[in-house]
């Protein structure tokens, strides 16, 4: 990626500001942000990327692009991923090793992609305040683009993650701090800490030499972003190259800073272990014993993305300009969020098998059984609840119980050994439970577009399942819809009995 170039603007006179503006930076010599554009041809599968239109407003005039695999059930996953400066969503997609996942592990995938008619060097302004809050600019264009993803693909808003690579990796911070309601969790590779900076100025400052502020004050320049009152935050994963010469390791130092205070943590690492390719990673648990951040350090890695190109299982990605053969990142990164079906952390530590034989064996309003073949050498098995471990037994049946009715919920089990190391996860099976509590909801067409009750296409709102037309999309027309079922509203305006 190149320069933070500032975004382009209509006017004739911001047009001549930023043409000066560009010409100073490019006087000045300095190189940063910059990728390359060379892509290799998309992985393998009978899906593709497919540009989507009519997700929303688009304030921040970007582009909506999608993988979705065949088949995808309900209720899957998604994660949205940001380039870097120069590249697009297919040059990001093709390099990055994230579709091949999205395969394996089922879900999908939302390439946002800015362009030059934004900014220069088709950066995502993660640097300006009207592009990077909650409610503005690119950051509410990603915001829509994900709102329309959970409509059109069934994708599960509690399962929704976003990374992003340098300029795209400092948009990631943001969206995270803009956003902590609609994120599980994030990854921030080669970025910068969130509202680091709000002009051009500040945005080199941050790059080159961030501002060594107290964990508390990174932290409450998240806590301000957000909206009032909020206590869940996403779990973050941050990675830096100790080469890097663009975005310098420093940041990653005060990213870890800022989102460890987030969730009231210290900075005294739960634990250190070696990965591949030099990779050093350290976590920092929360109250549970899960990790809420983690920070992956690769050893001599330049300005990039770690990816590990080849057909092995713990391989992803095709190198390129700053796209570095270290580690498969996306593959780490999936697994922190338990996209695996493992409980988050990346993945298990111990050398037990993974269970086979996983089973429901029955489903209530409110409760499922599993069942699972045992493993030799297990002291206790884990299980997860969609990517969250909400069990520890000895036994191999479990019960969960006090789930909502006519739900559907994803399960893996992992076997553990006597000394506490969890092993492989195993393949995941959903079970939906019985029953359904109609519900009702009386809002503006936009509030129920944007709480995923209704879609808006060509203008115009209309309930989500039923199809029914409620008017055009904007805060003056009001409904009553009914939940009759999940994901399916009708029209409720004369009376609506929950």
């Amino acid at each position: 990626m190149q320069h933070p170039h500032p975004p382009r603007h209509r006017t004739r006179s911001h047009r001549l500001l930023g043409g000066i503006r560009r010409w100073a930076t490019a006087a000045a010599g300095a190189l940063a942000l910059t990728a390359g554009l060379a892509a290799a041809g998309p992985q393998a599968s009978a899906a593709s990327l497919t540009q989507v239109t009519g997700f929303g407003t688009n304030p921040g005039n970007l582009s909506m692009y999608a993988y979705v695999p065949d088949n995808l059930p309900t209720g899957a996953p998604l994660v949205v991923a940001l380039h870097g400066c120069t590249q697009s969503a297919s040059d990001y997609s093709s390099h990055s090793g994230w579709p091949k996942f999205a395969d394996s592990q089922r879900f999908a995938l939302v390439f946002p992609q800015t362009s030059s008619a934004n900014n220069a060097n088709s950066c995502f302004n993660w640097f300006e305040a009207g592009d990077s809050g909650r409610g503005r600019g690119e950051a509410l264009s990603i915001k829509q683009m994900v709102d329309k993803a959970i409509t059109q693909y069934g994708s599960d808003p509690r399962r929704v993650y976003i990374t992003g690579l340098s300029a795209g990796g400092g948009m990631t911070a943001n969206m995270l701090a803009a956003y902590p309601d609609a994120f599980a969790g994030g990854s921030i590779a080669s970025g910068l800490p969130a509202r680091c900076a709000e002009d051009l100025t500040a945005a080199y400052t941050c790059m080159y030499s961030p501002p060594d502020r107290t964990p508390a004050q990174w932290g409450d320049l998240v806590r301000s972003a957000a909206p009032a009152g909020t206590t869940s935050w996403p779990r973050v994963a941050i990675w830096q190259g100790t080469a890097d010469t663009t975005v310098r390791p420093a940041n990653a130092t005060e990213l870890r800073d800022q989102w460890t205070n987030v969730w009231g943590l210290g900075q005294t690492p739960s634990r250190t272990r070696s990965l591949t390719g030099g990779t050093t990673l350290t976590s920092y648990d929360d109250s549970s014993g899960r990790p809420a951040v983690q920070v992956y350090s690769i050893s001599g890695m330049a300005h990039g993305l770690a990816v590990d190109p080849g057909s092995g299982a713990d391989q992803c990605g095709t190198s390129g300009t700053y796209y570095l053969d270290t580690i498969c990142s996306s593959l780490h990164t999936a697994r922190f969020w338990g996209l695996d079906g493992s409980g988050g952390g990346d993945g298990g530590t111990g050398a037990l098998p993974a269970p086979t034989g996983l089973t429901v064996t029955a489903a209530t309003d409110s409760g499922v059984g599993l069942r699972w073949n045992a493993v030799s050498g297990a002291a206790s098995y884990s299980v997860f609840r969609d990517g969250a471990k909400v069990s520890t037994t000895t036994s191999t049946t479990y019960t969960d119980t006090g789930l909502a009715t006519g739900t559907a919920y994803g399960y893996t089990v992992a076997a553990v050994d006597s000394s506490g190391a969890t092993g492989a996860t195993s393949a995941a099976v959903t079970a939906t439970t019985t029953g359904f509590t109609p519900t009702c909801h009386t809002a503006s067409n936009y509030a129920h577009t944007t709480a995923g009750r209704a879609y808006a296409s060509g203008g115009y709102t209309y309930a989500k399942g039923s199809d029914q037309a409620m008017g055009l999309w904007n805060t003056f027309t009001t409904h009553t819809l009914q939940q009759t079922s999940p994901g399916h509203y009708v029209l409720a305006d004369s009376g609506c009995h929950a």
